[in-house]
Formats: C-alpha cells, structure tokens, sequence
C-alpha cells in the first residue's frame, strides 16, 4: 500500500479492523485532522464526500497504534545522553516503526546528568514527539542493578523529585525504585503526591515487601485521584532486576503477579525474545490477565541498526546478534526490538493476538491517563493506527492523522 502523506486532512482506510471489542472482517477507519470519526464495520460509513478509501492489502489488519512505557533510545540516539536532535530522530524512527506514542527512559547517572536530560527530554515532549519521562533509577537496588551504573545508585531522596520535574517542566510520568531501601516509602510519597506513577524494578525485595509497597502505592494513587482514572502502580520489566522466584524464597516476582492478578498493578515484560522465554511470557498473561500487562520494548540506541558497539548512559554496550550486553560483564543491557516486534513475539509465543495488542495499546495508554487520547481505535481519539500483515510485518503507520514515510 502507498497512502499520501497529507495531514491535517480527511481519509479513510478500508480492511480488517482490530476494534476495543472485537474483529471487524470488513472495517472502516476514518480520521478527520488528527481524530478517528469512525471505526466500525465498512457498510456503517457513509463515504460520500470523502477522498476513495486507502484500501489495505490482502490479509492485512488495522491495529492501534502502539504505546511503549519503557524505550531508552533508537538508531544510535540514547535518550540519557542524547542531544535534541538525537531524541527527535530516535522517536521518529520509533514512530515510523509502529510506536505511536512512547515515554523516554532515562538510566541511572550522576544527578547533573540527569538533570540536563530531563531538560532536553521535556522540551521534545513539549513537542509532542515523546508522551514525557520514564526516570529509571537512581533509586535503585546494587545487587539487582542490571545494566545500570552501580557508582550512580542512591538511597532515595524525594526532594530530587522536584528537582527533576523542575527541570522537566513537568514531564516526570513514571519513575523505577527499589522498595527495600531506606527512605522509600517517602519517595513513592513524594511521587504520588506530584502525580508520578511509581514502578517497582531492580530490586531485591522480599515478597512481604515488595507486596506491602505495591499496596500501599494503589492505595496512596487511589486517595489522590489521578486525575478520574483507575491508577495503579506498576512493575518495572517484571523478572529482569529481580531476584528468581523460588518456592523457599518467592521474592518480589510472586507479590507482583497476585498484585496484577487483582488489578492493582501491571507489571511490564519485555517480549523480545531475549529477555524471557516464551513460555514465561504466556504464563504471566495467564495469571495476570492481559488487562494487568504492559509489554515493553526497552530499546537502547541500537534499535533499528546493527550489531556494533553503542552506550547506554555511562555504559558501554556490545550488541551481537541482535541481543545487547554489557561490555563489562556480559550482563543484558536492554533490548533491539522494537514494541512490534515485541507483539509478534508474544503471539508466536501463544498469546492471543488481541490480548498482545492490548497490552502494548490500551494498557499502557491507561498507565499513562491518556486512554481518552490513544490506544484503542475509538471516535475521538487521536488517529493513530498500524496496518500489519498476518504475520504482524508493518504495511503502514498513521500517527496523527498522518501517513508516516517509510
């Protein structure tokens, strides 16, 4: 298929349509500027007036466009470090790929680099480029660091908080912390109080703490509003950073699922292939529900180019194979894939196809308060959609009410 680029303008799309309820064989998807008019079954539209539809090819289906709560960067860009125009040429390619809507993660770094990343980072929100701020860490666990900086983890200090949505302007949306350390419970305070989801990652909490913290965070979410939606905190890359689940020693992993489990939290997964195994996959989706799960892509820099050295904040990162590793000691340090790519991974690994895509649309869009904006094809919300073949290779991206280069 070739649509025209022409934004801010009327068209139409005709093929499978993957609605919030259900498969429509034969659907239409009309935008108007940059709003969805209508999506539902084709014989429903009155198209006259209206350009000839952009028909989609054989088998194709129309999905949402999709909404990544985790990316640190793309095509050499990182976001921690990244200048201006490196952030707006990551998030224009990770837009071109099928992510429509994405917030920026930051890695664990001294605190005046984070902050000048905070500033860059803000005003490309401001752009409307990026949804705002993913902060993970500094407040983190040492023995569950990851591919963080060891020399740059903190105890918690709610006051760098402010600091960071000062220097923001606001942009701050969610922040990764280790419920085990010293000073945490205050952190999450400070976070809820200024309109921040907590997520809890890279720790090596118990399971009676790591419980206690996620409940007490829906709790404290809930008093304080949200701004009208259902909040619930959520799970940093649920297994990664976390000490094993054993059955002597469950640690975090199991209060995380009974957590999700009730819907009083969801927890990410990086379905790349590389980060968890297939069957792992399925099985969190099982026992969570597809309605408690994120899937995330957390791409680094090397996303959507080859194997090669790249960094990751502070670290060096060696990519081989399409798999990223600390050059230190071998660690993983992120993802290549990007979140469609995720998506096919978790339906080859026998999860439903509209549960994958729900919970890289609709779930994050709600983790963000944006389900009113993106994340379900919808009249009203924002004209972002995929055309995909069977096999979940991408045909298209509308974002915007815009037909995206490729």
């Amino acid at each position: 298929m070739n649509p025209t680029a022409r934004s801010r303008d009327r068209g139409w799309i005709r093929g499978a349509l993957l609605a919030p309820d259900e498969l429509i064989a034969d659907g239409a998807l009309a935008f108007e500027g940059d709003r969805i008019v209508y999506a539902g079954p084709a014989d429903g539209f009155d198209g006259r007036g209206w350009p000839d539809p952009v028909t989609a090819p054989e088998g194709a289906l129309i999905i949402p466009g999709l909404v990544d709560l985790h990316c640190h960067g793309a095509v050499g860009s990182d976001f921690t470090t990244a200048d201006a125009a490196g952030i707006r040429r990551a998030a224009a390619f990770l837009h071109a790929a099928g992510t429509t809507t994405l917030l920026a993660s930051t890695v664990s770094a001294p605190k005046d680099v984070l902050l000048a990343a905070a500033g860059r980072l803000g005003a490309v929100a401001r752009e409307g480029l990026i949804a705002g701020i993913h902060a993970e860490g500094p407040f983190l666990s040492a023995v569950r660091c990851g591919a963080q900086d060891p020399a740059s983890l903190l105890a918690p200090e709610p006051g760098f908080v402010d600091e960071f949505l000062a220097a923001s302007d606001g942009e701050l949306v969610t922040m990764t912390y280790a419920p085990e350390l010293p000073g945490a419970e205050d952190l999450v305070d400070r976070l809820i109080t200024r309109g921040v989801t907590p997520s809890l990652g890279h720790t090596d909490a118990s399971d009676s703490t790591a419980a206690a913290s996620l409940e007490w965070a829906r709790e404290e979410m809930e008093e304080a509003g949200f701004d009208g939606y259902a909040p619930r905190p959520t799970v940093t890359h649920l297994f990664n950073g976390m000490a094993p689940m054993h059955h002597r020693s469950p640690g975090p992993v199991a209060a995380c699922l009974r957590a999700a489990r009730r819907g009083d939290a969801v927890v990410e997964l990086i379905a790349d292939g590389v980060h968890l195994d297939p069957a792992m996959i399925r099985t969190v989706f099982d026992l969570a529900g597809p309605a408690n799960v994120a899937l995330v892509s957390d791409s680094m820099a090397a996303t959507g180019l080859g194997d090669g050295s790249y960094r990751l904040g502070p670290a060096d990162v060696v990519v081989s194979g399409g798999t990223a590793r600390l050059g230190t000691d071998g660690g993983l340090a992120g993802g290549t894939a990007t979140l469609l790519q995720c998506v096919r991974t978790a339906v080859d690994a026998g999860v439903p196809l509209a549960d994958a895509v729900q919970a890289a649309s609709a779930v994050p869009a709600d983790v963000l308060r944006l389900a009113d904006e993106v994340g379900a094809l919808r009249r009203g919300l924002r004209a972002d959609a995929l055309v995909v073949s069977p096999e979940l290779e991408l045909h298209a991206v509308l974002r915007s009410g815009t037909w995206l280069p490729r």
